[in-house]
């Protein structure tokens, strides 16, 4: 048996039903393995849109590993950018890198470089197999890697004579390989702490984070919501985990929340960017923060008490304590005062919701979508602008599922993170909203999804522009000092034709729902392209 039909075996074990891939000489012996294993191989045109579908297989399928396999070299180089985005989303992945024949090494082999170097940094654990036997201990080892603590992208490298090379199948032992880590809870009494900080807290909140998906944590986030009636908002993949349709759930009052606060509670929210690294927290307020690792309590403030370990596990000691203690929490009252700024606000909006100007309005877009998606849709945001309105418009689905990049922000993760949607969940419909300039960078896997027949629907805000860069541009540089960030009307739609898919292009508010029905209907993978009027007023804010 060959190396490559153990690493097969080992992934079989391990649960895995699909790989992510561009071939490449160097890795193809695992290919013959999931043959045999029954583990389906996807094919892209780009590997950074195989490590891109190998983070959504993990965010989609809770308690998996996504699987990407890129060879030697370029491949590796390829890649970087969807094991780099993997990392700053803490998406469990596993990456097989290709290399020339270890016998060979330093001789400088076809696409031969140091591709651990180069993965270190952005990966949990970088690590290379050099006896074909080892290879499902190896597998063990980086799985373990992956999923354990805060998860994230690991990187596994095996030469291609280590592939090819056979063992005696009855010597080699095929590890059991768990996908999910132990449970691990806080202590007693610093759960305690915690109730006693809330007990006396008039204007408390919850904001729920990406650690709240990875621990599982939604029963017992949501039960403990239901039992305090506490106000919280989502970010990251924390966004899905309250129920849309909950009273708990808030959205537009969130810096008036956070400014206003004596309380936070941080639940697998740490304070980066999109907190404002906990500048708008008033100086008194306490911060009780919940987290699967350690080395995260404190991040950029300082906490007044951490709870350590699997999320779920948090709250649920928080409940039981409660209980056990007769501790009462009812912050209903104060929710309903923030429910009355919530509602004003969203009549304040409805304005561009319901434009009919030509050029579309993006705002009115962002309704059309929300009005079409359902709640066992599979949405994807892929861009800057038109992403960053939707996110405000759109609803997460309740059976469902949001996506888009997370913390690094990078843009082009639509159809990648679609296709692996739609593989693990044939029977939903999936969407992607697009702006304009995101489309380029991974539009051409609509050949995969037409190649696999997955009837991925993307539909583009069109406004010919990067414009969440142009506008600042403008503002700080002057109107004629653009550059960089003008694009054209392009037909994305007539595109995608070409590649065998279904194109509809819009031009009017009123075409947008009847053009999503049609491309939907059409069982093909789809695009409509919808022309915006190009927005050039600059509002403030930056990056930072």
């Amino acid at each position: 048996m060959h190396g490559g039909k153990l690493a097969a075996k080992a992934l079989k074990q391990a649960g895995v039903e699909c790989v992510f891939t561009l071939c490449g000489g160097h890795v193809m012996p695992i290919y013959d393995g999931c043959l045999d294993e029954g583990i389906r191989v996807i094919d892209v045109r780009h590997e950074q849109a195989a490590t891109h579908a190998a983070d959504a297989w993990a965010r989609v399928k809770p308690g998996s590993i996504g699987v990407a396999i890129v060879t030697a070299g370029p491949g590796v180089t390829d890649c970087v950018t969807g094991v780099a985005n993997a990392w700053r989303a803490n998406s469990p992945m596993l990456v097989f890198g290709g290399q020339g024949p270890f016998a060979n090494l330093g001789r400088g082999s076809l696409q031969e470089m140091d591709h651990i170097s180069l993965m270190r940094p952005i990966t949990k654990w970088a690590g290379a197999c050099y006896e074909t036997q080892r290879i499902p201990e190896y597998i063990e080892l980086a799985v373990r890697h992956a999923v354990s603590g805060i998860p994230g992208p690991v990187y596994l490298e095996i030469p291609m004579d280590i592939l090819m090379s056979e063992v005696d199948e009855n010597r080699v032992g095929i590890p059991a390989i768990k996908t999910t880590p132990p449970r691990i809870a806080p202590e007693r009494g610093d759960v305690l702490a915690a109730l006693r900080i809330l007990e006396q807290a008039k204007k408390p909140m919850v904001m729920a984070g990406t650690s709240v998906k990875w621990s599982n944590a939604q029963p017992a986030l949501n039960a403990f919501l239901d039992k305090t009636k506490i106000p919280a908002y989502a970010n990251g993949m924390g966004r899905g985990t309250i129920p849309r349709d909950s009273g708990r759930l808030f959205n537009r009052t969130r810096r008036d929340a956070m400014e206003g606060c004596d309380v936070i509670v941080l639940a697998g929210a740490i304070l980066d960017f999109r907190l404002a690294f906990g500048t708008t927290i008033p100086a008194n307020a306490k911060i009780i923060q919940l987290e699967m690792d350690n080395l995260l309590i404190g991040h950029n403030r300082r906490a007044d008490l951490g709870l350590v370990g699997n999320l779920a596990c948090s709250f649920e000691a928080m409940l039981r304590v409660m209980d056990e203690e007769k501790i009462q929490l009812d912050f209903s009252a104060y929710s309903a005062s923030l429910r009355a700024k919530e509602d004003a606000s969203e009549a304040k909006q409805k304005a561009g919701l319901r434009s009919n100007a030509v050029p579309i309005d993006p705002q009115r877009l962002c309704r059309e979508i929300a009005d079409f998606v359902d709640d066992d849709m599979i949405v994807i945001g892929d861009g800057g602008d038109i992403v960053a309105q939707a996110a405000k418009v759109v609803p997460v689905p309740k059976n469902g599922l949001w996506m888009d990049p997370g913390p690094l922000g990078t843009l082009g993760i639509g159809m990648p993170f679609a296709i692996a949607a739609q593989v693990a969940c044939p029977r939903k419909r999936v969407l992607i909203i697009y702006g304009d300039g995101s489309f380029g960078l991974n539009g051409f896997e609509f050949d995969t999804a037409v190649r696999f027949n997955l009837p991925i629907v993307g539909i583009v805000g069109n406004d010919a522009a990067w414009g969440q860069m142009m506008r600042p541009q403008g503002a700080f540089f002057g109107a004629d000092r653009m550059v960089a960030t003008k694009l054209s009307y392009t037909r994305y739609d007539k595109v995608v034709e070409a590649l065998g898919g279904h194109g509809e292009f819009v031009e009017r508010p009123e075409e947008i729902r009847p053009a999503l029905q049609r491309a939907f209907a059409s069982g093909k993978p789809a695009c409509v392209n919808v022309v915006l009027k190009q927005d050039t007023e600059y509002k403030g804010g930056a990056y930072i």
